[in-house]
């Protein structure tokens, strides 16, 4: 009897007309019909779940696999994590450490460790108190956030936050990139030329600097002193997008922050 019954379960989980009548109903309803696969999975605990029930398909075809699948993704899709390209503008703020790789050859991973620990104790709680930490990258990271300004305020914040640290006599300093645009969500995750444009700000901003795009800067509105920041055209930026350095109005924009030799900074920007 028993045998009998998984026999019986594993042709219904086979059944070809099943699986077709599954796949059409997942094209269309809300969210990713190609939920699932690595791409389009976070890593909170549905996207793990996601995650281990798509590989299932390569062993053999399962309709238990794509009702699983199908619930997970209109779930996803009412819970705002589906793929969509954003109806509202996001900004997209990118930080890294200047220098910091090659001070991390130099000092060693335990003294790395120690300085990334302090660092992420300042900088993320400002992130999360205005927008959302979408992900880690080595000594940085990369959040969206409702506006311009939101953004600005807390990459200068970050920025003076950090200048503030010191770990066995090295200061360390921050750096960052903010751009305004529509990003394509994807999972936990962003994607898309806005958030290219972003990543390639950052790269533009030098040791203790905050730069914005001229996109960002047009939403500003004056709060904020801007200068031009001179550049060779960097790749990936369109030519009609300007980086601009943007600081506190009470603070000289026009002066970076002191490096000295001993400074990760005084070795120029990460590679």
């Amino acid at each position: 009897m028993r045998r009998s019954l998984l026999l019986a379960a594993h042709r219904v989980d086979s059944d070809p007309r099943l699986l077709a009548a599954l796949e059409w109903a997942r094209s269309r309803l809300p969210g990713d019909a190609a939920y699932g696969d690595p791409l389009s999975t976070g890593d909170d605990a549905v996207g793990r779940l996601a995650a281990q029930l798509a590989p299932l398909a390569a062993t053999r075809p399962s309709v238990l696999r794509e009702v699983g699948l199908t619930a997970l993704q209109v779930w996803q899709a009412h819970a705002g994590v589906d793929e969509q390209q954003s109806d509202e503008h996001l900004a997209v703020l990118f930080t890294d450490l200047a220098g910091f790789s090659d001070w991390t050859l130099e000092v060693g991973d335990d003294v790395a460790v120690r300085a990334l620990r302090r660092v992420g104790a300042e900088v993320e709680p400002l992130v999360r108190r205005r927008g959302r930490v979408v992900k880690r990258l080595g000594d940085g990271l990369m959040a969206v956030l409702p506006s311009a300004e939101d953004a600005v305020e807390v990459a200068l914040a970050a920025r003076d936050a950090v200048e503030q640290l010191e770990v066995d006599g090295h200061r360390l300093h921050l750096r960052a990139g903010v751009h305004v645009g529509r990003p394509q969500q994807l999972g936990g995750d962003y994607y898309g030329r806005d958030v290219n444009i972003a990543a390639r700000i950052t790269d533009i901003a030098g040791p203790g600097e905050v730069c914005v795009s001229s996109t960002t800067r047009d939403r500003l509105g004056g709060r904020f002193p801007v200068h031009a920041r001179p550049c060779a055209r960097t790749k990936g930026v369109p030519p009609d997008i300007t980086p601009w350095r943007v600081d506190h109005p009470s603070r000289d924009a026009g002066d970076s922050p002191a490096v000295h030799p001993r400074d990760p900074a005084a070795r120029g920007s990460r590679p």
